[in-house]
């Protein structure tokens, strides 16, 4: 029998209790598509069938009821391992730099295994990657292409996606292809070497249109100058998702396709200190794909989440 995953189980209780699909991804915080597929590859592992399901209603089936009351078991002694476990290493100190993003829930998600401290110089995708391969850092929360990785010595697993929108004059609020858009790449390669790498490519695959700019203005409210400035929508970055828009201009939504930055925690590879894994663990445990591997989604083709083809 194929390795069975605690997630594919947390899942499996969860599709039990709530007894719909829909309302089990919410609580799991994942995609419904997601999920369905996980329980498929659950019950193919298990070589029983766990649901009976049709477009209107979800139900146990007798291998499943049967299975639901040891799953539970099974996942309460999982619990009660970690438990233990964290407060063994809870003592030890996990270093942990970022770029802009962190999730919300960091520290309340992390205080039973670790103590997170956060550190105070924020700096680029590319330096917090070097930063955590030469040792000054335990993890970070960055930007990175598999051939980083492989450069770095790193290891990465998703924590977050940001999808891109674009900022325009006018009123038009329309959704915008992401042909018609302008992209800011900044000749500073030293502060802007991960936006200018994601940049280009994104307008090499996609038609967009490069805006060569010399004044660091990829954000800030210098940003906003540009819009004015440019005869087309421009793409928003990542550092500007949650700055609020000046009042003569209006966000467009990305369509055909819809444009991802993801977002790595990312360790090295040689890792092995039960604080750091179970930060890992605590941040990046039911993620899901955050909407990036759907049909009309769009990653870098060197994105370490990026599907092959």
């Amino acid at each position: 029998m194929a390795r069975v995953e605690l997630r594919q189980l947390r899942y499996f209780v969860a599709v039990a209790e709530e007894l719909n699909f829909g309302r089990a991804a919410e609580r799991l915080l994942i995609a419904g598509p997601s999920l369905s597929q996980q329980i498929k590859a659950l019950e193919r592992d298990l070589g029983v069938r766990l649901f009976d399901r049709n477009r209107r209603s979800v139900s146990l089936t007798a291998a499943g009821a049967a299975l639901l009351p040891h799953t539970r078991a099974l996942l309460e002694r999982a619990d009660d391992l970690k438990h233990r476990a964290g407060q063994l290493s809870g003592s030890q100190s996990v270093r942990l730099g970022y770029v802009n993003w962190l999730p919300p829930d960091l520290m309340s998600r992390t205080a039973p295994v670790a103590r997170v401290h956060v550190d105070a110089w924020v700096a680029p995708s590319h330096t917090q990657a070097a930063r955590v391969a030469d040792g000054s850092l335990d993890l970070a929360v960055c930007w990175v292409r598999t051939e980083d990785l492989e450069r770095l010595g790193l290891r990465a697993r998703l924590l977050g996606a940001d999808r891109l929108y674009a900022v325009a004059k006018g009123t038009d609020t329309g959704d915008l292809p992401a042909r018609d858009a302008d992209v800011l790449i900044d000749d500073d390669m030293t502060s802007w070497a991960s936006w200018n790498g994601y940049a280009e490519e994104l307008t090499r695959a996609l038609g967009a249109r490069a805006v060569r700019i010399s004044d660091g203005a990829v954000t800030g409210p210098a940003f906003f100058e540009h819009v004015r400035r440019c005869t087309r929508p421009v793409l928003n970055s990542p550092k500007g998702q949650t700055v609020p828009l000046p009042s003569d201009l209006v966000r467009r939504e990305i369509v055909a396709p819809k444009v991802y930055w993801t977002w790595s925690l990312v360790r090295r590879e040689n890792e092995d200190r039960a604080g750091v894994l179970a930060v890992i663990d605590a941040l990046c445990e039911g993620v899901g794909d955050l909407g990036i591997n759907a049909a009309d989604a769009w990653l870098p083709a060197g994105d370490p989440y990026a599907l092959p083809g």
